[in-house]
């Protein structure tokens, strides 16, 4: 019996149609997460997901990726070879920069403070019931100049294409009324920030003076 034959025993199994099997490793492998919470489309990805999570995990390892299933958050991350990742056992497979994602040094910057900020909201206690910390945009751009070192952006356009990327990513969420002009406005980090960037990525940003590198753990993802 070749792959094939066993990947559609197992689908018929879960009840899922070959072709939603193919949508979901899709999703994963352009965006490397699939969250439930934010649309009706990844609502569904994820509810079918779970029904072949073993088959899922089965096929992408065979390939040399992690699939990781946060369960109290709901989501589905995907990792490379090697990916270092906070709370998960070590990889065995060796590393394959070539598959991260190429973020520019903005990118891994305001990751890096978003991960600053929601370590220190947990640690107080100011996080909501579905994992996401609130936070001012006037309050990254301070934890990025007094911690990292590092400006934003100059233009508004740049810093609100700076923030899409992270909303890209999964690791911001904010309405489309958002705007950086709104003191009142307030941004979520997401959960997803803890896979994202370790704690020895921060702790390594935090002693580099403003020094980062342009890599981040998660599958490289295009919109």
């Amino acid at each position: 019996m070749n792959i094939s034959s066993l990947i559609n025993e197992q689908l018929a199994l879960a009840n899922l149609k070959q072709e939603r099997f193919r949508e979901i490793l899709n999703r994963l492998l352009a965006y490397g997460v699939i969250l439930r919470d934010e649309d009706r489309t990844e609502q569904l990805l994820y509810d079918d997901a779970r029904r072949v999570e073993n088959l899922l995990e089965d096929y992408l390892d065979i390939a040399g990726f992690r699939l990781h299933h946060d369960s109290t958050n709901q989501f589905y991350r995907l990792y490379v070879a090697g990916a270092i990742v906070d709370g998960l056992s070590e990889d065995v497979y060796e590393a394959a920069p070539a598959l991260r994602a190429r973020v520019s040094p903005d990118f891994v910057a305001m990751a890096l403070a978003l991960r600053f900020l929601y370590q220190n909201k947990l640690n107080a206690g100011e996080i909501e019931a579905d994992g996401e910390v609130s936070v001012g945009f006037e309050e990254i751009a301070a934890t990025m100049q007094t911690q990292l070192k590092r400006p934003l952006p100059s233009s508004m356009g740049d810093k609100m294409a700076l923030l899409a990327e992270l909303k890209r990513h999964r690791l911001l969420r904010y309405t489309a009324e958002f705007s950086i002009t709104n003191e009142d406005a307030l941004l979520a980090i997401r959960p997803t920030i803890l896979g994202i960037v370790s704690n020895d990525a921060l702790s390594a940003a935090l002693d580099a003076d403003g020094v980062v590198e342009a890599e981040v753990t998660a599958q490289e993802g295009n919109e």
